[in-house]
């Protein structure tokens, strides 16, 4: 039998900042650039709004999201699994 092979798709660990909404969820994913000039490192902070089904993940909590197809106008990423729950 074939295979039949998926494209890869992205994934990110992020904190999730925002609950408010029905089946989506805000996440901040915090990364460490090098500045090109100066050495220093600074701190990158990028949201990405990301589809809950279920509704289960509160604020604080460390998921981890996979891009998708468009789901509307700004969310395009789905929750794949809650690595920690907030404390």
């Amino acid at each position: 039998m074939e295979e039949i092979k998926r494209n890869l798709r992205k994934e990110r660990i992020g904190v999730v900042t925002s609950n408010k909404m029905d089946k989506s969820i805000v996440v901040a994913e915090v990364k460490k650039v090098k500045h090109p000039m100066y050495g220093k490192f600074v701190l990158k902070t990028k949201k990405y709004v990301a589809h809950d089904e279920t509704n289960n993940c509160n604020e604080g909590d460390t998921v981890k999201i996979m891009e998708t197809r468009p789901l509307s106008k700004t969310k395009c990423w789905r929750l794949v699994e809650i690595i920690e729950r907030a404390k």
